[in-house]
């Protein structure tokens, strides 16, 4: 069995059924997902970089007869394209936890018992008050380490009297060390990473809510995208909601026509697997 290098620098056996998992994330037909299957696992080999499969997934999506598909597994890397920045990556978290019924704010000044403090996001759900910390990295191997994890809770403690803060989370789009989700468990605060916790992590709380950031489109250039993310339109959704937001990109009716076909494809072809 070959192994498969990972991004941060591990190794582990190639897992047929986790790739599999992971192509079922595109919404793709049965037919297509045993397609790619066979494809990938005709080229693989030993200690086989994570980043050549992914790379083999999306060149046999791209030239299958469900292109848009494309999109759709490319999620975590769509995120990462919210840079270089965080501040596309924070407006994105709060448009996640809004869709889940939280009322949400960005970039907030709260002046605390020693210094004033830029919250990245707060958020209110019933009663209940959150301060999060929103950690953004370009590069899927890079963890949030134990550090943040105090670097947040000392944040919250200072802020937390004046503004009756009840939680204070760390969200990332990466991974938390397992340091960093012990010292969270231990002084009660929430830490949310990309597959963390199972069930309600940052992934499953995008697919519960069928939530994909515009940097999925591939119908549209680099350009095109940071322009929209200047202009804060940051979900698919929004976009679908209201098409007269792609008037500014200049695009011909045949592209027009062509990004809202993987609009459409993107926000209404849901997979229900989890993985």
């Amino acid at each position: 069995m070959p192994n498969v290098l990972k991004a941060d620098g591990s190794l582990e056996p190639f897992n047929e059924q986790k790739v599999r998992n992971s192509i079922k994330r595109a919404g793709v037909s049965p037919e297509l997902e045993d397609h790619v299957l066979t494809q990938i696992k005709t080229k693989i080999y030993d200690n086989i970089p994570t980043y050549d499969i992914y790379g083999m997934i999306l060149d046999s999506l791209s030239h299958s007869n469900e292109p848009f598909s494309k999109a759709r597994y490319s999620l975590k890397q769509s995120i990462m394209l919210l840079g270089p920045t965080g501040y596309p990556f924070e407006d994105f978290v709060a448009d996640v936890l809004t869709a889940h019924g939280y009322t949400t704010h960005v970039r907030q000044l709260l002046k605390g018992k020693c210094v004033t403090h830029e919250v990245d996001v707060v958020a209110q759900e019933g009663n209940k008050h959150i301060m999060i910390e929103a950690k953004f990295h370009n590069n899927s191997g890079t963890r949030s380490e134990v550090q943040v994890a105090l670097y947040v809770k000392a944040r919250f403690d200072d802020v937390k009297d004046k503004y009756q803060l009840d939680e204070g989370w760390l969200v990332t789009n990466t991974k938390a060390t397992t340091d960093a989700t012990m010292y969270a468990d231990c002084v009660g605060m929430k830490v949310i990473s990309w597959n963390f916790p199972e069930g309600n992590s940052l992934r499953d709380l995008i697919e519960q809510k069928n939530l994909h950031p515009i940097t999925m489109l591939t119908s549209l250039s680099s350009h095109q995208k940071a322009h929209l993310l200047a202009n804060h339109v940051i979900m698919c959704k929004d976009i679908v909601a209201r098409p007269q937001l792609l008037d500014t990109l200049g695009l011909s009716q045949e592209e027009r026509k062509q990004t809202l076909s993987e609009l459409n494809y993107i926000c209404h072809n849901t997979s229900t697997h989890q993985e």
